[in-house]
């Protein structure tokens, strides 16, 4: 494998992200259909995505994702640790290009980096959340073996459709993933 990507899968390939994806990541940040279920879908300045959106994507665990066969920028994905301590526990999630959608990037991905997360960072617990109207991110999150754990409401500053049936916990153990 090139040292210049955490991981590899047969159609992907995960490198740590830079300054230059702050372009790709506007446009990825904009695009709607894809913060539909993060924030209804309202645009994000430049400036903002540049102060605090890449800033946290440049941090441990956030991956660029780009297609091997043509070096195409997908999106990103994550295992976001929980604390600044270790890998025990992550937040896994993602967010593509909506051409990439459909493709079975998004399973492939999550799958690679439970996969990594379990036999190379040592983490013991990988969560996810999304939320409840949000089908297509619930099924990548079953394929890659998480499973639903509970519904939560919480207040958020502003009401998106489908925010009134709450979100959803999902995660998956090292020993059930082992097992």
């Amino acid at each position: 494998m090139d040292t210049r990507y955490f991981l590899e899968t047969p159609r992907l390939r995960l490198r740590s992200l830079t300054e230059d994806d702050l372009d790709r990541v506007v446009a990825l940040d904009n695009d709607p259909g894809v913060r539909r279920f993060i924030d209804g879908g309202r645009p994000v300045t430049r400036e903002t995505v540049r102060n605090e959106t890449l800033r946290r994507l440049l941090g441990r665990g956030f991956w660029a994702a780009e297609e091997r066969a043509t070096g195409a920028w997908l999106g990103w994905f994550c295992l976001e640790p929980e604390s600044e301590q270790g890998w025990r526990v992550v937040e896994l999630g993602y967010r593509l290009r909506r051409a990439a959608w459909g493709h079975g990037y998004a399973t492939e991905g999550a799958r690679a980096l439970v996969r990594a997360a379990f036999t190379d960072l040592g983490t013991e617990r990988v969560t996810a959340q999304t939320m409840t109207v949000n089908t297509a991110s619930r099924r990548v999150l079953e394929k890659a073996g998480l499973t639903y754990v509970r519904t939560f409401f919480e207040e958020w500053p502003e009401t998106i459709e489908g925010s009134e049936q709450g979100d959803v916990a999902y995660e998956l153990t090292r020993e059930a993933w082992k097992g």
